[in-house]
């Protein structure tokens, strides 16, 4: 009887749990998308802050000890030290290896340039594209992955030439073009395009790491290491300082992608380094994802809070044109148990048919939401359908509650007569 009395409300009011259901399935269609990028975007958002450029840098340890004796720092002015090119492939054999979108190696040199007139300025050596091997792996890397928001009018010179970028800046005050020829420490080197970064490279010349070497006297060695990796966001356990953790606990930070456990393994990588995060990167990334979630959290609360209102009001209306039916089960001696149970069963099979819908919907919206922002698709996992589901019922429930507690409290002779 029970569930032909559901089953019979539902065919003789179609249309309120028609706007009801669709109320519900719209709700949790924008909760479920919303749920579904959340737990996508910061590795979406990071992908994208990578094109932007480097999050890590590996120096040379030397360049982190400081000599002081009574607040007098001892250490002997130098250009600092070095790292050794030879041991930058290890950065593949490293556990997060998957996690390095690319490295950059930068080795600064003061060059004299002749134009006209002499003039010092810096030449930056690093890798463009360099193919390089790490056991049984052949890899590409440099500024053209590590940077790819760099700009180049011209063409990029090959790493195993003698070709330069001249900076936008340094190239107006030079008036060089692309394929014009450059006296640097009076050697001829071929320009082969104008590079704009935005940054002090522009005032530069970027030329590749042999020669940049070769111009130092110093072959084989690097000055600094700058690594784009695929970061977690920074929490509480990932500042926490390695050395102080238990076993288990080390390996779960050991184990987590954050940039500080990346920077770690990238110091036992290569040897004699230190390795840390840039930290304006980090703290730019941090705070765009944790807006976005904040934003993502605010439109899936107004978008149930707006599902549980229409849902008051179809339920509203449902029990008002119910009130002499629950007037004659109260009559008959139904108690206000067995009439609540009665309509949140009818509103828990609204919620799971409404919430399945918006599942769907859901996933459907979330797939090509990611691909119209992030160009890449986000795939809800199914595991999700039952905490979805139980939104739908929370939501609906929370809707439904103040019209089923109205009808518990209707008085069957008023109800019988038509008066409520």
């Amino acid at each position: 009887m029970f569930v032909r009395l559901v089953y019979e409300s539902f065919r003789r009011q179609k249309r309120s749990k028609l706007l009801a259901g669709a109320a519900i399935a719209l709700g949790v269609t924008v909760a479920t998308a919303m749920i579904a990028v959340a737990t996508d975007v910061g590795d979406k958002i990071n992908r994208e802050l990578r094109s932007y450029g480097a999050n890590l840098v590996v120096t040379p340890q030397d360049d982190t000890l400081d000599v002081q004796i009574a607040g007098i720092n001892l250490k002997p002015p130098s250009d600092g030290a070095y790292l050794d090119e030879a041991d930058l492939p290890k950065i593949k054999g490293m556990f997060w290896r998957n996690n390095i979108v690319g490295f950059a190696p930068v080795l600064p040199v003061t060059v004299t340039v002749n134009k006209g007139t002499a003039k010092n300025v810096t030449l930056v050596g690093t890798y463009f594209a360099k193919r390089l091997r790490f056991g049984n792996e052949n890899f590409v890397t440099g500024v053209r992955t590590t940077y790819p928001l760099w700009k180049v009018q011209g063409s990029w010179p090959d790493d195993d030439s003698r070709d330069v970028l001249i900076g936008e800046q340094l190239a107006a005050a030079l008036r060089a073009k692309p394929g014009a020829k450059i006296n640097i420490e009076g050697e001829n080197l071929q320009v082969t395009g104008i590079l704009s970064t935005g940054s002090t490279e522009d005032n530069e010349i970027v030329a590749p790491l042999s020669l940049a070497q070769q111009m130092l006297g110093k072959p084989g060695v690097v000055r600094k290491v700058y690594v784009s990796a695929l970061t977690k966001p920074e929490d509480a356990f990932a500042r926490r300082d390695p050395k102080t953790l238990s076993p288990d606990m080390y390996d779960r930070w050991y184990c987590s992608p954050y940039a500080q456990s990346i920077a770690f393994q990238l110091q036992e990588a290569i040897p004699h380094s230190h390795a840390e995060q840039i930290r304006q990167v980090a703290q730019t990334e941090g705070t765009i994802l944790t807006r976005i979630k904040g934003l993502m959290l605010l439109v899936t609360l107004a978008a149930l809070f707006a599902s549980a209102l229409a849902v008051s009001a179809a339920m509203a209306t449902t029990v008002f044109e119910r009130r002499r039916e629950v007037g004659l089960m109260k009559a008959l001696g139904a108690g206000g148990l067995a009439v609540a149970s009665f309509f949140f069963a009818e509103a828990a099979l609204l919620a799971l048919l409404g919430g399945a819908a918006g599942f769907a919907g859901g996933s459907f919206l979330a797939y090509h939401a990611g691909r119209w922002i992030f160009d890449s698709p986000i795939n809800i996992q199914p595991v999700l359908l039952p905490l979805i589901l139980i939104i739908a019922v929370i939501v609906t429930f929370a809707g439904s509650a103040t019209a089923i507690l109205r009808a518990v409290k209707f008085d069957p002779v008023y109800a019988l007569r038509g008066e409520g």
